[in-house]
């Protein structure tokens, strides 16, 4: 899908891949045509997660198709001030390790800012910056990611439009959001060097890439309100030239995906009717039965009472769905109609597999829902899909390493293994980890912690020992924020646990606010694994739902079955997070959200289930909700 928006051309693909895989075809043309006519190709550079899957078509295009980068100049955006090069987490390091070492751009051509500028010669030093870009002639291609504050490059709100390179303070959301990477906003740095706004508009060409749900407000933000100093992307609408790419999730908030009805005609399928619906519901502040046919013709959905009849009826029929979806029996109700059910009542009992991506977010995610079907007699299984090592604090592990030394020493016993580990560990928490690669030992400690966590929890959700599955994809284990792509060593350890399960039902993390994010690659694992065993008997009697973490929730509009869970059902799924205890009073991923997962969870359930009162359902304590995938 593609419309104009002023001079904004808006693209809307299906994934980030696809649209990156758009981007990176652009940038090909660019440096085919720029050496037919022997002249360089500027490209302007972006980090992040937004341009990861363009580098990685350029790279695949370099080594498989011969596209060479000899021509080619290069200039990246910004860089964290006081950072070393070598720093993990310098752009310089994510450069290199995502383009530069892989294709065969000269390196006297490749242009980074300096984060360990002496802080007197920083003005100096950004305006050389300014002076080479001009004297390469410009820059051809600007590639952009957007911040959730609305920053382009590290252009944060207050910037001007006749901003140029320079030293900026960093917005604190910002800051939190760089955290993970750092291991704590308190190592973030307050400070970087980025291109101006000035600079980017200057470019002949600017495409601006948001990926996930999380870039959803601040997109329509930056598209739909007026162009203000508040959000500096909203400057882009002044460029003569400039591509909004985004996955679909990431334009969730744009009328053409919220209300595509209010734009044009639509297919007013069962789905886009229950969500319009929901949407005219929530606007007006009625429950559904209470909507009138004035209701529909003044707010842009005429066209719905045209093609489908009174108010009354598309309210009932609404109604009716949402109603069928609501239900105490996860695992279908055996000896009962199934017919206005949203599992079947056969087979019983079922054998469910859940997959967790961390191990914690199947009870934060959907803790009730999973311990009805172990108490209503279903074969429950949990595949913990990654370690979560990373989320351990080191000093967290470093008291359990101490206490199994001082238990060495009380037994009297001489583990020389034992003590070489000790060593190794305190030696990393003293050195400097911004340039020090975490010890494996440490890793294996920290994965530890939180498998017999994840075990603990388990047990107090009734579930057999025999049926959890510590799966450790490979992906993950980097030891570091950044992670492998999903390879194939990954989708086949899923495809031959669920061969050796053969659930009747599959649930996974439907989370889609980050494409790079472990939820996603750990969902794209199951939904690669479930493409190849389709044709498997008893695959075509398996149900696949999504359900969603501590982060976000379905829309109303979408939900396929809402599980209640009752004040005591509450309580205990609190009691199962709590059994994560290195998760707990603050965590090394905490997000924007000072929140303790426990609680984001309880509110998000509680929420749902409001919401469903406000429609005119039966009022419940809380919800856990899931959508179907129709594999």
């Amino acid at each position: 899908m593609s419309r104009m928006h002023e001079t904004l051309e808006l693209k809307i693909y299906e994934n980030s891949v696809e649209a990156s895989k758009d981007i990176a075809l652009h940038i090909k043309k660019l440096i085919l045509d720029r050496q037919k006519e022997g002249k360089m190709a500027v490209l302007g550079l972006a980090t992040g997660s937004s341009p990861i899957e363009v580098y990685n078509e350029l790279v695949r295009m370099h080594k498989e198709e011969g596209l060479s980068f000899k021509n080619v100049v290069s200039f990246n955006l910004d860089e964290y001030f006081g950072l070393d090069p070598k720093s993990k987490q310098s752009y310089h390091r994510f450069m290199n390790e995502y383009l530069f070492n892989h294709i065969d751009i000269k390196k006297e051509n490749i242009h980074i800012p300096q984060g360990k500028v002496d802080f007197d010669y920083v003005d100096t030093y950004c305006a050389a910056y300014e002076n080479q870009i001009l004297l390469a002639g410009g820059i051809d291609i600007q590639l952009l990611g957007i911040g959730r504050t609305g920053h382009i490059g590290f252009n944060e709100p207050g910037s001007s439009l006749e901003s140029v390179t320079r030293m900026v303070t960093l917005d604190n959301l910002t800051r939190i959001d760089a955290a993970p990477a750092f291991n704590g906003i308190h190592n973030v740095p307050h400070n970087a060097i980025t291109m101006g706004i000035d600079s980017i508009m200057k470019s002949e060409k600017v495409f601006l890439m948001a990926w996930g749900e999380g870039k959803a407000e601040i997109i329509e933000k930056a598209l739909n309100h007026r162009i203000s100093e508040h959000i500096p992307a909203s400057f882009l609408k002044k460029h003569a030239n400039v591509s909004i790419v985004l996955d679909t999730p990431a334009a969730a908030e744009l009328a053409e995906v919220k209300t595509p009805w209010l734009l044009d005609s639509v297919e007013w399928t069962d789905k886009q009717i229950r969500k319009a619906v929901v949407w005219l519901c929530e606007k007006l502040d009625k429950s559904i039965l209470k909507l009138t046919s004035a209701d529909y013709n003044e707010h842009g959905m005429s066209e719905l009472i045209t093609k489908k009849g009174a108010a009354y009826k598309i309210n009932i029929n609404v109604f009716n769905q949402l109603q069928h979806t609501i239900t105490g029996w996860p695992g279908g109700k055996p000896k009962a109609d199934d017919s206005q059910r949203p599992e079947r009542a056969n087979p019983y009992p079922k054998t469910s597999l859940i997959f967790s991506p961390h191990p914690d977010d199947d009870v934060i995610s959907m803790g009730g829902t999973l311990m009805r079907l172990v108490d209503q007699g279903h074969n429950v299984h949990v595949a913990y899909q990654v370690s979560g090592n990373i989320a351990v604090f080191d000093d967290y592990a470093f008291n359990y390493l101490d206490f199994a030394s001082d238990l060495d020493k009380l037994l009297d016993n001489e583990n020389s293994k034992l003590k070489k580990i000790f060593a190794e560990v305190a030696d990393y928490t003293n050195s400097d980890k911004s340039i020090t690669k975490e010890p494996k030992s440490l890793l294996r400690i920290k994965g530890l912690i939180r498998r017999n966590e994840a075990k603990s929890a388990s047990r107090f959700c009734k579930i057999k020992a025999e049926n959890v599955h510590f799966m450790d994809l490979p992906f993950y284990e980097t030891g570091e924020v950044k992670k492998n792509p999903l390879g194939d060593e990954d989708i086949r350890l899923t495809v031959d646990l669920m061969k050796e399960i053969k659930p009747h039902q599959i649930f996974v993390a439907g989370d889609l606010s980050d494409p790079h994010g472990t939820h996603r690659v750990c969902l794209d694992a199951v939904f690669k694994a479930v493409n190849i065993l389709k044709d498997e008997e008893w695959m075509k009697d398996c149900i696949v739902w999504m359900y969603r973490g501590a982060w976000q929730e379905w829309n109303i509009g979408e939900i396929d079955m809402a599980v209640p869970i009752s004040p005591e059902e509450l309580l205990q799924k609190r009691w199962a997070i709590f059994k994560h205890q290195s998760q707990k009073d603050g965590v090394a991923f905490q997000g924007d959200d000072n929140r303790e997962f426990w609680q984001r969870s309880e509110d998000r359930n509680r929420s749902t289930a409001r919401i469903y009162d406000k429609l005119g359902m039966a009022e419940y304590e809380a919800m856990e909700a899931f959508v179907e995938w129709k594999f």
